[in-house]
């Protein structure tokens, strides 16, 4: 309503549920965190059907291990083939203290999207970018 970030946990949703909303307002960015989770599939369509559809990159990425086809450097590969690169935005999983910044997940991210041949002013819009156009805009 003011244009202001919402934040709505729906660690136990799917993303498929958020089809109708994003749908219906087209003009609303939507951030699905840690890739959709254990429900990358379902992140990948709502993202293929709804261009205001992102994804945020964080996590350490446990629920990979549900998955052992991916990697994620596969994770990315198919994120970007769906969502582009414009549509992923950077997340450390980091937090407040005492557990603080998570240099590893930056690191695996990086190495990630460098395995991929990405080059660096894409590498810039995912891990800054895509974020200031969104919330700065």
């Amino acid at each position: 309503k003011l244009g202001l970030p919402s934040r709505f946990d729906v660690r136990h949703g799917n993303p498929l549920d958020l089809h109708a909303l994003a749908a219906e307002f087209p003009d609303v960015p939507f951030i699905i965190p840690h890739f959709g989770a254990g429900l990358f599939r379902e992140a990948l369509l709502v993202a293929d059907l709804c261009s205001n559809v992102h994804f945020d990159t964080s996590s350490s990425n446990r629920w990979m291990a549900y998955h052992p086809s991916l990697t994620l450097p596969e994770v990315f590969r198919q994120a970007l083939a769906v969502a582009g690169p414009d549509r992923l935005l950077f997340g450390t999983d980091s937090s407040f203290f005492p557990r603080g910044w998570n240099r590893e997940v930056y690191d695996a991210q990086a190495a990630a999207l460098g395995s991929l041949g990405i080059d660096g002013a894409v590498r810039q819009r995912i891990f800054g970018g895509n974020f200031d156009r969104l919330f700065t805009g």
